[in-house]
């Protein structure tokens, strides 16, 4: 997939799925602007990068400062191409009963509101020229987990959130799909892995997928290919994705 010419803007990009897709875009030619809530590790992943990659500090739980990377954006590349989705947190991992409720509504800020602001800010500039957002799910968003209300309730939004928006922007030459990776080796893993609390948290290491897996389902998520699944979500753990996205 060539991207040469086209912008991408990640969030959740200082590390796991959202550094290595900054990494794939970037290796396929595209202009990649990466969003964190820490300035410092997406500045330095642009400079690993090169010239074409941006850096920028972003909550995506404030529209304010999303609307300002978009316009960042702008300004640096003239364009936007292709949004992802990607900040999302696990903690405060809590059985509901017990929840912080400030913790569950700031995840949810995140997780949820998060993917309504990017879509927000950054559809109405697409529309001229079509574009695709992309939003990394979960198998989370269709099933109750113990202790996950916070992720489950806020990724079945954000995946409803996919489906509103193919709904309303397709025939405006907006591609949205969902991703569900599976598990993947990141630092939420060790969050899971550390609370001891449900199924998900006794899995071994090595059960795990890289990174880099669901970087390059992005990147095949952004051709023609991937048309069939506009509106929903496409699973890393069907072997007939992973084959499509050459990850078999």
């Amino acid at each position: 997939m060539n991207m040469t010419g086209k912008t991408v803007i990640v969030t959740g990009a200082s590390r796991g799925i959202g550094a290595e897709a900054g990494r794939v875009f970037a290796a396929a030619g595209a202009n990649v602007v990466l969003l964190a809530r820490s300035a410092a590790p997406v500045e330095a992943l642009a400079d690993e990068i090169g010239t074409q990659a941006l850096g920028l500090a972003c909550d995506v739980a404030d529209y304010a400062q999303v609307e300002a990377a978009v316009s960042a954006t702008l300004g640096r590349f003239g364009q936007i191409d292709v949004l992802i989705n990607n900040a999302g947190v696990i903690e405060p991992i809590a059985r509901l009963a017990e929840a912080d409720p400030a913790g569950w509504g700031h995840a949810a800020d995140i997780n949820l509101k998060g993917v309504f602001h990017g879509m927000r800010a950054a559809v109405p500039y697409m529309r001229a020229k079509g574009g695709t957002v992309l939003t990394v799910s979960s198998g989370a968003a269709h099933y109750p987990i113990e202790a996950w209300s916070h992720y489950c309730s806020s990724k079945a939004g954000a995946a409803m959130l996919t489906q509103c928006l193919d709904h309303e922007e397709r025939a405006n030459g907006i591609r949205a799909i969902g991703l569900s990776p599976g598990t993947v080796a990141t630092q939420m893993q060790k969050e899971i892995k550390a609370s001891r609390i449900n199924p998900v948290s006794q899995l071994d290491w090595s059960d795990h997928i890289p990174a880099d897996w669901p970087a390059k389902a992005l990147l095949w998520m952004c051709s023609p290919e991937a048309d069939e699944f506009l509106g929903g979500e496409i699973s890393l753990r069907d072997p007939a994705i992973r084959a499509k996205a050459g990850l078999a």
